[in-house]
């Protein structure tokens, strides 16, 4: 008796189901790239808690999060030659079954480190997922409907962390910090279920050597930029320690595009960014990378340990911007098969950087009304740019380039995530050792913060503006 279904090949299944088929594929990997969304967005709320059970300050507590971050950046790398060596099928079906486990184990994890272990497992499953979706809809939609499919897909992505922060809130206060590992489980049984009924198998399976080195240079060169990025905390900009990592991760990088250069497979084809539009809008992604992840984590801790709210009332503040998110995202898809997806990424970007620029202006005056304000507009910037900016990067390239460069795009994002992150910790611990961590001093340490992202979403609206523009008919 078969207890599971038999894989089929994509035309036979195309054949069963018919035009719809696509877009089931499509809500499939949808709803496995959500738990790994989850496993980001739902953690930010239990910081707190978890630093106060473990008694661990804020510069360790965040490592749950960098660390995740790192892992989900490094594992992105080897993706488009898994890709070739396991399909897509084996591919999604084991990281989701990774994220699964893993969710079970970290409820039960009794240590701190446990905890970062398990969520570096957790980011690793998740990076693999990341770069799935977009290539995706570039390789089975035509690009008249690579906007709506965008959006569509998106809704997922933006609806989970619009929804993530209160219920997550609402399991740390009511369960601790361990539930919040559970939010994700219901995703991850959905999307490995439907993974085997409509997943389909490969089309041809490539063998090719794997870019061991290339992969090595780029994991070392960016763990020593997390650590020098880290270690401003402890040991200072001018440290040995400091400036040897920095030095480390530039020679690195360096030794990597000279590599790249002469093999005949490496990781990344450094020839990728001779498209200026695909520089730039790689540049775009890092930069939004940086804001996105550090005001995700920054906001939630503000609101809890600058203005006293318990985890579930952060979550409930969070959410009409969630909800903003949501609506505004397919909106944005339809708008980016009618209009020039440079344009409405440069839009997305500047009510994004408002949104921050609100947050620092205000700092400890801020109400409920600017709240509202604030994060409703930072999230309909952030609906404009999730369907766009892939688009604006990617429609120009050729189809034999979309893996790797749909990579490429996912691997800047989550590495300015990975250092937005790191600094806006580490810059909001410094400046609450200057000012104090009691009004009005913590109000002024968050305030910069804020102002931080605020100029580095600047930085980003600046090199879209390089951006080339395209329209589809």
């Amino acid at each position: 008796m078969q207890l599971l279904p038999r894989p089929a090949t994509f035309e036979s299944l195309a054949l069963l189901h018919g035009t719809r088929f696509k877009w089931r594929l499509l809500l499939v990997v949808g709803i496995g790239i959500v738990a790994g969304v989850l496993s980001t967005s739902s953690f930010n709320v239990a910081i707190t808690a978890l630093s106060r059970d473990f008694g661990i300050g804020q510069e360790r507590a965040q490592w749950t999060m960098t660390g995740f971050m790192v892992a989900m950046t490094l594992s992105m790398l080897p993706t488009p030659w898994l890709l070739d060596r396991l399909g897509f099928r084996r591919l999604f079906l084991l990281a989701v079954m990774t994220l699964t486990l893993t969710s079970v184990a970290g409820s039960l994890a009794s240590s701190f480190p446990a905890v970062v272990f398990i969520r570096i497992l957790q980011g690793a499953a998740t990076g693999i997922l990341q770069p799935l979706g977009t290539l995706l809809v570039m390789r089975l939609f035509p690009p008249s409907n690579q906007g709506r499919a965008v959006g569509i897909l998106t809704l997922g992505l933006v609806l989970a962390p619009a929804v993530a922060p209160a219920f997550g809130g609402l399991l740390v206060d009511h369960f601790g910090w361990q539930a919040i590992f559970l939010l994700n489980l219901p995703f991850c049984l959905v999307a490995g279920l439907l993974g085997l009924y409509w997943l389909p198998l490969p089309r041809e399976i490539v063998t090719r050597r794997f870019d061991w080195l290339g992969v090595s240079l780029l994991s070392l060169a960016t763990l020593a930029l997390v650590e020098g990025v880290s270690s401003l905390q402890h040991s200072g900009l001018m440290a040995w320690w400091t400036v040897a990592q920095f030095i480390l991760a530039l020679t690195l990088t360096g030794v990597f595009v000279w590599h790249a250069r002469r093999s005949p497979s490496p990781i990344i084809h450094i020839e990728l960014f001779g498209n200026r539009t695909f520089t730039m809008g790689s540049l775009v992604s890092f930069t939004y990378g940086f804001g996105l992840f550090g005001s995700t984590y920054l906001i939630p801790v503000f609101l809890q340990k600058a203005l006293g709210y318990s985890a579930t009332a952060a979550g409930m503040v969070l959410l009409p911007g969630g909800i903003a998110l949501a609506l505004s995202t397919p909106v944005a898809g339809r708008m980016a098969d009618r209009y020039s997806p440079k344009y409405i990424t440069m839009g997305g970007l500047m009510l994004f950087g408002l949104s921050f620029l609100m947050f620092a202006v205000l700092g400890g005056h801020i109400g409920d009304k600017e709240l509202f304000a604030a994060t409703v507009t930072g999230r309909i910037g952030l609906g404009l740019i999730l369907p766009a900016l892939s688009l604006a990067t990617l429609r120009h390239l050729d189809t034999q380039h979309l893996a790797q460069s749909s990579t490429v795009v996912s691997y800047m994002r989550q590495l300015g995530g990975v250092l937005g992150i790191a600094v806006i910790a580490v810059f909001v611990q410094w400046r609450e050792s200057i000012y104090g961590s009691a009004a009005p001093g913590i109000f002024s340490a968050y305030s910069q913060g804020f102002m931080v992202l605020s100029t580095v979403v600047l930085l980003a609206v600046l090199a879209a503006a390089s951006m080339k523009a395209s329209k589809v008919a």
